[in-house]
């Protein structure tokens, strides 16, 4: 999606920060920041507004994707299905979930679930650390990625289970 030029120079960008992962582990990254805004860009109606539930890696590699502003306008406008612009807005977690209410906030992070799977198939252990909430029901709750994988919209895990 993003070219090979760009792409190569996003994962070279981050593999070489100090402390940085494999570049392995970066394009897997990578991967998951375009798989993100795939999401936005085809669900507008369903996600749009909702609270980033990536972890700061992905939205790293989004504000780096967004500073090379013609390439990301071409990605957005011509090689997401959206077809339109996506914009970036940053707020804490703390501010976004006082505005809908807790129950409210995990309904809505628990929505990317079955929209992913349905794309782009099951989680797979490359893309879980990637995915806060994911990570939170596999490590916090022991469900399995085939758990997890099966949950449906508006059927997953309690919000209470969330707290």
């Amino acid at each position: 999606m993003l070219g090979h030029d760009l792409h190569d120079e996003v994962v070279r960008h981050f593999a070489e920060k100090p402390g940085a992962p494999e570049a392995d582990q970066v394009r897997h990254q990578v991967r998951e920041c375009l798989r993100y805004l795939y999401l936005v860009s085809r669900h507008p109606d369903r996600l749009g507004g909702l609270f980033l539930p990536v972890e700061q890696d992905i939205d790293e590699i989004w504000h780096y994707l967004i500073l090379q502003t013609r390439e990301y306008r071409e990605l957005c406008e011509q090689r997401l299905p959206g077809g339109y612009f996506i914009h970036h807005r940053s707020v804490s977690y703390d501010t976004y979930q006082a505005a809908p209410g807790r129950e409210a906030a995990a309904e809505e992070a628990l929505r990317w679930i079955p929209l992913y799977t349905a794309a782009f198939g099951p989680f797979d252990e490359d893309a879980l650390p990637h995915w806060t909430v994911v990570r939170f029901l596999h490590d916090e709750l022991g469900m399995t990625l085939a758990e997890i994988a099966a949950l449906e919209a508006g059927v997953a895990a309690s919000p209470a289970d969330m707290r």
